[in-house]
């Protein structure tokens, strides 16, 4: 977080001026309670009554940015050196207890590795930062299509993620906004960039020093409108209050943007606790005027929490609210659920849903900042943990079967700084419950600032740093397949990258927080960036990109086959071979239920199915012998879906993509509907469903009728490429 001085250049026109207005009207009439609001819906299993009323809030201002291609070169400012602002630590009551989910590893694990090498590995933003000229660089970034963005204070940058050639900057995050009226022309840092893979849209964000505040009270979000994050987005900002608002984090769910912060009161003195929103994610794609929906903070005794966000193509259950998971200084991961009605704000809603047990853990360096030892340095030298919260980020799945949601945090392990993670299960239908938690702390290395996420194979993998009073702060990953031992990670670790230098009269701030991403086009690789040094030096750092995968090979069974398969009444089952390489197969019948039916060179018992690209629901699969069966719901029609199997038999990797295509009535399959289905179709009226002809009943009910041809003409002109 980069803290800027009260004075600033201040143009605000009339339609800025006016939406300042309105959106402190609505902060004003919530917190006086003349906007309380009548809960009507019923709430989830296990919730309690909603923690406060619901608090609406229009953002100031909102329009479209040129192209940020096609704005002027940004050069560096050679601005005075100077600590990021305060991030003030949290001191919450906890009882250290004996952590009984340490996980030590095996000799062989740190000795010979199975995880593997990275793939790519270059340079990020350095200091400054375009214009910041602070530290620390609250390094983040996020994978998408075709793009990789990092985002630091004050910087952003825009690369090619199939070589890590730069594209676009690094150009301060300022020009986001240039010509934007109010405090987010001069933005005042924590910035966050995530890729919304449900719409293939950015979202770059960071907060601003309200006008004549002097403290972070408003938070500006910039939502691409394409897949290119180079060109234009639609601006907003939105003033939250007059308290001090901190550390902003944000998640992708299909109802909003959800986000939470750490609120303190103006002088930055005192917490209040932390809060929870969630801006109009609908709105805001189309660029439209939007508002945000919240609630009262909660209390000063409440730990910091974090929404998550959403990864994998599989959505959550429809309606599913945004879960919230609280730093367990309580000793209990507490999810909150948080569910918004744009349209109806008064039926919004945050609720404590449960409160499953974390196992014991010993906090580390509670309200100390000199921490983490380095290579040569005093003891007035050492690095922050911030080991009072969750770190970013807090990634959600749908398996279909399951949901998971992986998250962690920095513990003590007999005073050196280790890795909690967890995995918890069912947090937005019930029950919750924590599959598994481990402490990663292999030796006495300080292993700290960790951001950790799941492929779609099920695999974890987290990024962190590393160090002691023998090595510079260094970049590093470990992970565990599937498979392995629950709460372990057993595939050992790999260096990113070794700094060469340690840093030093920085106030001991380090991070505040790293970042890694899944790959939304292979759901299989993981990206990861974090800041290091490369000489001993104050205000100095270096930012590194890195990607890497968690597993090796595909466990030598392969995809031979797939097909559509339906069932004709009493005809009986047949099925639509669907090819494994371009064009795709065409499955013409109507359906509410398809069954895709993948066969292997071997036999499979374990494994998933996901979907890659088009309109369909996967539902969970069934094995039998060499075949792997999942139902497809949803199917849109005239489209292609791309299904993917991955972790067959805990492989822990992809092992084919098959284009499943989808035209009803298309009886010829040459992939248009038009008069020669009719022709065909006709000609087997009255006919036995066969093998030969089952192509002809495109209703599936076991008969060839007139029917089947009329839904020739409903279809007719339609077509799949």
């Amino acid at each position: 977080m980069k803290n800027k001085s009260a004075s600033r250049s201040a143009f605000i026109n009339l339609r800025a001026l006016l939406g300042f207005v309105l959106a402190s009207v609505d902060v004003v009439l919530a917190l006086l309670g003349l906007s309380i609001y009548p809960s009507s819906l019923a709430l989830a299993q296990g919730a309690t009554s909603s923690l406060g009323n619901p608090i609406v809030v229009h953002s100031y201002y909102n329009d479209v940015s040129p192209a940020l291609r096609d704005q002027p070169a940004w050069p560096e400012q050679a601005l005075q050196q100077h600590e990021a602002a305060e991030n003030p630590l949290i001191v919450l009551p906890h009882t250290d207890a004996p952590d009984p989910k340490v996980d030590r590893g095996t000799l062989l694990s740190q000795l010979v590795p199975s995880i593997p090498a990275p793939i790519l590995n270059f340079a990020g933003i350095p200091y400054p930062g375009v214009i910041c000229s602070c530290a620390p660089p609250d390094t983040n970034g996020e994978v998408g299509a075709t793009q990789y963005v990092q985002i630091v204070n004050e910087g952003y940058q825009v690369f090619d993620k199939t070589n890590g050639a730069s594209v676009l900057g690094p150009v301060s995050i300022n020009s986001v906004w240039a010509g934007f009226p109010g405090s987010c022309a001069t933005g005042a840092g924590d910035p966050v960039v995530l890729y919304d893979q449900i719409a293939n849209r950015w979202i770059l964000s960071q907060f601003a020093v309200g006008t004549g505040s002097g403290i972070p009270t408003d938070e500006c979000i910039a939502v691409s409108t394409t897949s290119d994050a180079t060109g234009s987005y639609n601006r907003y900002g939105f003033h939250l209050g007059s308290d001090f608002f901190d550390y902003p984090h944000l998640g992708v769910w299909p109802d909003a943007y959800y986000m939470s912060m750490n609120i303190f009161n103006s002088e930055g003195t005192a917490y209040l606790g932390p809060q929870a929103f969630s801006f109009d994610r609908a709105k805001m794609l189309a660029g439209q005027p939007a508002t945000f929906i919240s609630f009262p903070a909660l209390d000063s005794t409440q730990a910091p929490f974090l929404p998550a966000d959403l990864d994998g193509s599989t959505l959550p259950p429809n309606g599913a609210p945004n879960p919230f998971v609280q730093f367990p200084s309580s000793g209990k991961y507490n999810v909150y659920h948080f569910h918004s009605d744009f349209v109806t704000p008064a039926n919004s809603r945050f609720t404590l849903f449960s409160s499953p047990a974390a196992a014991g853990f010993t906090q580390l360096c509670v309200g100390n900042r000199n921490c983490i030892p380095q290579r040569g340095q005093t003891v007035t030298n050492k690095l922050d943990a911030i080991a009072d919260r969750l770190m970013f980020r807090l990634p959600y799945r749908n398996f279909g079967d399951h949901e998971a949601l992986v998250g962690n945090f920095t513990v003590s392990v007999s005073g050196t700084a280790g890795i909690r993670f967890f995995e918890l299960r069912g947090v937005t239908a019930g029950p919750v419950s924590v599959f598994q938690e481990g402490t990663y702390s292999p030796d006495s290395t300080n292993r700290w600032m960790a951001s950790v996420a799941m492929d779609g194979a099920g695999n974890i993998a987290a990024g962190f740093s590393a160090s002691d009073a023998t090595i510079f702060p260094q970049l590093r990953y470990a992970g565990r397949l599937k498979n392995d031992p629950l709460g372990t990670f057993a595939q050992g670790e790999a260096h990113l990258f070794g700094g060469t230098g340690a840093q030093i009269n920085t106030n001991n701030r380090w991070g505040d927080y790293s970042d890694l991403t899944v790959d939304p086009v292979d759901d299989s690789t993981f990206w990861y960036t974090s800041e290091y040094y490369d000489s001993t030096s104050s205000f100095n750092w270096r930012t590194r990109i890195g990607s890497f995968k968690m597993a090796k090979g595909g466990g030598g069974v392969t995809l031979v086959s797939a097909a559509s398969r339906l069932s004709h009444g009493a005809a009986g089952t047949f099925s639509v071979n669907m090819p494994l390489s371009d064009p795709s197969g065409v499955e013409d019948r109507g359906a509410s239920t398809y069954s895709a039916v993948l066969t292997f060179s071997a036999p499979v018992a374990s494994g998933q199915v996901i979907k890659v690209s088009g309109t369909a629901i996967v539902g969970a699969p069934t094995f039998s012998g060499n075949t792997m069966t999942v139902p497809l719901t949803g199917v849109a029609n005239e489209q292609i879906v791309t299904l993917r199997a991955q972790n067959i038999n805990g492989s822990g990797q992809p092992t084919g993509d098959v284009a499943f295509g989808f035209l009803i009535a298309d009886a010829n399959a040459n992939r248009v509907v038009g008069k020669t289905d009719n022709t065909q179709i006709r000609g087997q009226v009255g006919q036995p469903v066969t093998a030969a002809n089952f192509r002809d009943d495109v209703d599936a009910n076991g008969a060839i009728a007139k029917a089947d041809a009329l839904l020739v003409r409903t279809h007719t002109g339609e077509a799949i490429p």
